[in-house]
């Protein structure tokens, strides 16, 4: 999250910068908490034993901790590296990175509204952070609900704000796919499967959804949305039509979803 001040929270993830390594543990800093220092005991910076730490982190290196515990009267905050599975540290790296993004692109609002940045956090970006957590989704948000984000966000600032996000910001894109199996035993039954996948896509509506046969009895189901919840709405609105439509002549139709 942008200008965050204070301590973390227990279980948060953060992105932390390896400043000096003992064989005891190693000693951070918290990039997004104003370079507050950190400590990652030995025990807990990979799981079995560590017979050489540095073999695991090293000085300046960049890594995602997941908070253990913090003692905001003595400063202290205590974290783990082993608890970090690689997809979270992923996850965790591309939103600092889109918050390293969303500040870059504040100072240019704040630029083009010929105020300073702390004014134009004051203004609207506090009330962002507020609302979204973090400064990029305000900013996605902008480009993929304009008419939405003007309409809750009114102000004079809107405008630059609006300009920067399009300039800068793609929208969010999600995909998600299922396999849809799908028999009939009657003499037409490609006909009527072919109905009830043509009846699935009637119920996508505007939604961008795509059905392709990836050899029978299999058809692939992808849903394209700006939101997983959005897609899997769709998902289940297009499956639930089609599996209706060829159940109701006899038919079998069964959504399976690929396990990534």
């Amino acid at each position: 999250m942008s200008r965050v001040r204070g301590f973390p929270e227990n279980g948060e993830l953060v992105v932390c910068t390896v400043k000096t390594v003992k064989n005891f543990g190693a000693f951070v800093t918290l990039d997004e908490y104003d370079d507050r220092e950190g400590f990652i005991h030995v025990r807990d910076v990979a799981t079995g034993w560590v017979k050489y730490i540095k073999d695991y982190i090293r000085e300046g290196q960049k890594i995602v901790c997941k908070v253990l515990g913090v003692d905001t009267d003595k400063g202290h905050i205590d974290l783990s590296l082993k608890s970090v599975n690689e997809h979270q540290k992923r996850e965790k790296i591309q939103q600092w990175k889109n918050e390293k993004k969303a500040e870059k692109l504040m100072e240019i609002v704040a630029e083009r509204m010929s105020i300073s940045v702390d004014d134009a956090y004051d203004v609207f970006g506090n009330e962002l952070l507020e609302e979204y957590e973090t400064l990029y989704s305000a900013f996605e948000s902008a480009v993929s609900y304009p008419d939405d984000f003007l309409e809750e966000f009114p102000g004079e600032w809107n405008d630059k704000f609006m300009e920067v996000a399009k300039e800068n910001v793609a929208p969010p894109i999600v995909q998600i796919d299922a396999i849809l199996e799908m028999t009939s035993p009657a003499p037409n039954g490609m006909e009527l499967i072919k109905n009830a996948l043509l009846a699935g896509m009637e119920a996508a509506g505007d939604d961008d959804v795509e059905i392709t046969c990836v050899g029978c009895p299999k058809y692939r189901i992808l849903v394209t949305a700006s939101e997983y919840k959005e897609a899997e709405e769709a998902m289940k609105r297009v499956s639930d039509r089609a599996i209706k439509e060829l159940t109701s002549s006899g038919g079998t139709a069964v959504l399976k979803r690929e396990s990534k």
